[in-house]
């Protein structure tokens, strides 16, 4: 049963943290420190008011940043470089404090599940941005955040349920990615061209 819980924590920090980083820590970490989850001692920090406060800052930061098209691109852009090691350390941190085997490929699954999760949406809110009205975006934005909060209540009450469901989102993510790249492709593409033809005509 520990292994069990290692696992589905692990799982739930990787996946979380390429959708909503900064929600995962804050969740986590609250219910962690007012005692209704024990975590792991490689994740003790995690219960720490500062990290806590800090955490809670910036998901309401990404909150609003997510919300307005474009913006959210560049969030996401900037974000490549945080969410990826980010969710790698935690999925690590998850199997305890001490170096071992486990801690390694802990990190390294981890990191590896946390980049599919980060480019789907990247590249998913991207496609959804070259539409102009914004209540597509919002409809995405709310339904990540829903997303992420169902999950981890899942993970937390129902661990089986929760592995079953992630190996269905990677199967579908796995089947998704190369769609969304091409048609993040055909995006740049189209704005390359745009920009060069007024180029072109502005002499």
């Amino acid at each position: 049963m520990e292994m069990l819980q290692t696992v589905v924590l692990a799982a739930l920090l990787a996946w979380a943290s390429g959708i909503r980083l900064y929600l995962v820590v804050c969740a986590v970490g609250a219910l962690a420190h007012f005692g209704y989850v024990d975590l792991p001692a490689g994740l003790k920090v995690l219960e720490h008011p500062w990290v806590i406060g800090a955490s809670g800052f910036m998901l309401a930061m990404e909150f609003l940043v997510d919300k307005v098209p474009g913006l959210d691109s560049l969030w996401d852009a900037v974000h490549t470089f945080i969410r990826i090691p980010a969710g790698a350390l935690l999925a690590a941190g998850a199997t305890g404090d001490t170096f071992t085997v486990l801690t390694v490929v802990a990190g390294l699954l981890g990191g590896t599940i946390t980049a599919g999760t980060h480019f789907t949406k990247a590249g998913s809110r991207a496609a959804i941005n070259t539409s102009p009205e914004p209540v597509s975006n919002w409809g995405a934005s709310f339904s990540e955040d829903l997303l992420v909060m169902g999950g981890i209540w899942t993970a937390l009450f129902h661990p089986v349920v929760f592995l079953v469901l992630l190996g269905m989102f990677i199967v579908l993510m796995i089947w998704l990615i190369p769609k969304l790249w091409r048609a993040i492709q055909a995006v740049v593409g189209g704005l390359q061209r745009a920009f060069g033809s007024r180029s072109v005509a502005s002499p």
